[in-house]
């Protein structure tokens, strides 16, 4: 109730900001006409059957680690019987976590580069896909770092810092593809980093500068640097689980997206994950 008071109350049906709380009816009420919206409602908890305790436990445990953890795990933790309802909730939240991180775009120096990870495919048909790089077996990931070059002033050798990270699952690797990506998520002014890979060919157009190395050579390692790093850790985190399939492929990638971009947050990021649970999302879709 407090953060949603702080963080304002969008009504839904005349889209005033301004209610105040009826302690009888455990819900605020809009100053203007009247319309009575729920705790819950407007939230990621809206129409779920499991009450906030279990919803506030689960954002502990979730946020309680850098790393992630099954939905199975998290069932034996909150101690509920039915596995069901934690996998929507888990899945519900890591929803909320994209949805968050996707308001904020990417600018100043921006590394980008693409990854295969491993999916969940029918046992059946599994010896009939191909193999290696471009398998049916395997998602394709856009992999996006913001990173700054800096100067260390005793020894005169640059290093890269970063700062935020997204990743994308795509469906091919076609020019259009990442045009589309670099548009969505990378401020114009920015300057992309990239390999010479035909994909990021034409992006001219897409942004102010854009600097091509061949990946294998020095520089091209400097100018990939973070999302190098990024992809061989989402790679191990991946391992946590034992099937992941394409059509929840992204809800995984915006939890370690997330809890990478507040990797120093500490016990802060529970706050943040109630803030991102409690954002009117709807509202800016519609």
């Amino acid at each position: 109730r407090e953060q949603r008071t702080k963080s304002g109350i969008i009504c839904k049906r005349c889209s005033c900001n301004r209610h105040y709380w009826l302690e009888n009816k455990k819900s605020f009420q809009c100053a203007s006409c009247g319309f009575r919206t729920s705790i819950k409602s407007g939230t990621v908890m809206e129409n779920s059957n499991l009450p906030i305790r279990t919803w506030l436990l689960a954002m502990t445990f979730i946020t309680a680690t850098k790393k992630s953890f099954s939905a199975s795990e998290l069932q034996r933790q909150l101690g509920m019987k039915r596995y069901e309802p934690v996998f929507r909730m888990y899945h519900k939240l890591r929803k909320v976590m994209g949805q968050r991180d996707d308001i904020y775009r990417l600018e100043d120096m921006v590394e980008y580069d693409e990854a295969f990870v491993g999916k969940a495919t029918k046992a059946k048909s599994q010896n009939k896909l191909k193999r290696g790089r471009g398998s049916q077996k395997q998602s394709i990931v856009a992999v996006m770092a913001e990173s700054t070059v800096l100067e260390n002033p005793e020894s005169g050798k640059l290093e890269k810092s970063c700062r935020y990270f997204k990743m994308k699952k795509i469906k091919n690797l076609e020019a259009k593809t990442a045009q589309g990506l670099v548009k969505e998520f990378i401020d114009q002014d920015s300057v992309l980093q990239t390999d010479k890979s035909t994909t990021f060919s034409d992006l001219g157009d897409c942004i102010e500068v854009h600097v091509r190395e061949v990946s294998g050579t020095d520089k091209g390692h400097f100018n990939l640097k973070w999302v190098h790093i990024a992809i061989s850790n989402l790679k191990k985190q991946l391992q946590t689980y034992h099937m992941i399939s394409e059509r929840m492929m992204q809800n995984y990638l915006d939890e370690f997206s997330y809890k990478l971009n507040r990797k120093y947050f500490g016990q802060k990021l529970f706050d943040r994950l109630i803030i991102a649970s409690i954002y009117p999302y709807w509202h800016d879709c519609g």
